[in-house]
């Protein structure tokens, strides 16, 4: 089987998924306003002046999340997540979301692996008809979170889903395609015979120039409000400054 591995925060939603339940907590008064001010606002705020790092402030948005919703019950975590997802799936970047009905339009299998939660990535896979996922596991018992993660954005966790995947449904990896954003979805790039950076962050871009056999298989693209950029990395001179389109 030919397959396409999409991560999803960053490269196909234009935003994050977790972040986008955070403030759903907040807005039904599930979790105080406090913990965002306490715990996330100066993350954001550097971040939003770009003087903090992406993957940095996800991981202090991600912890933040986790332990605000320790405790809650899943009927109102699942109640969320609907209308999260109703929503917000349709925000995508236009580049991936044709990539992807192209794959299904040609048979491949559609595959997402997200560092997002469970309850939220299985609801997008559904909505894409994706043939299935791997996400962030947050842990219930007796219908309430625990407080415990088996996280899904590091790349040694992707690089492990999609070996199970690739046993599970006969994947040549070889003819295969991966989308991903961070420096988390590096080794999905490696493992894939046609990988893409979709609008790359400075971390994941620095792997890639480093990477001679990533460097000379990669395709680096750019969004940006309704253009789509397609480089090599060797159009790229410096993180920021595109020398050749």
């Amino acid at each position: 089987m030919k397959a396409a591995f999409f991560d999803i925060d960053g490269t196909l939603f234009r935003n994050s998924l977790l972040i986008e339940h955070f403030k759903k907590l907040i807005k039904y008064e599930v979790i105080d306003i406090a913990v965002w001010i306490e715990e996330v606002r100066d993350p954001f705020h550097n971040w939003s002046l770009r003087q903090g790092d992406y993957e940095m402030y996800l991981l202090d948005v991600s912890r933040a999340f986790k332990d605000s919703l320790k405790g809650k019950d899943t009927q109102v975590i699942e109640f969320i997540s609907k209308q999260v997802i109703k929503m917000n799936w349709e925000k995508t970047y236009v580049y991936t979301r044709q990539r992807l009905n192209w794959h299904q339009e040609q048979g491949h299998g559609v595959f997402f692996i997200s560092g997002s939660p469970d309850f939220l990535v299985s609801r997008m896979a559904r909505k894409y008809s994706a043939t299935d996922f791997r996400a962030s596991t947050y842990i219930m018992e007796k219908d309430l979170f625990t407080g415990e993660v088996i996280p899904m954005w590091d790349y040694e966790s992707k690089e492990k889903a999609i070996l199970e995947l690739v046993g599970q449904y006969g994947i040549d990896l070889d003819l295969s395609y991966a989308y991903g954003d961070t420096s988390g979805d590096l080794t999905m790039l490696r493992m894939s015979g046609h990988p893409f950076a979709m609008n790359p962050n400075q971390k994941l871009f620095e792997e890639i120039m480093n990477d001679e056999s990533l460097k000379e298989k990669v395709e680096i693209v750019v969004e940006r409000k309704d253009m789509i950029y397609s480089l090599k990395p060797k159009d790229v001179k410096h993180p920021g400054i595109v020398t050749n389109y």
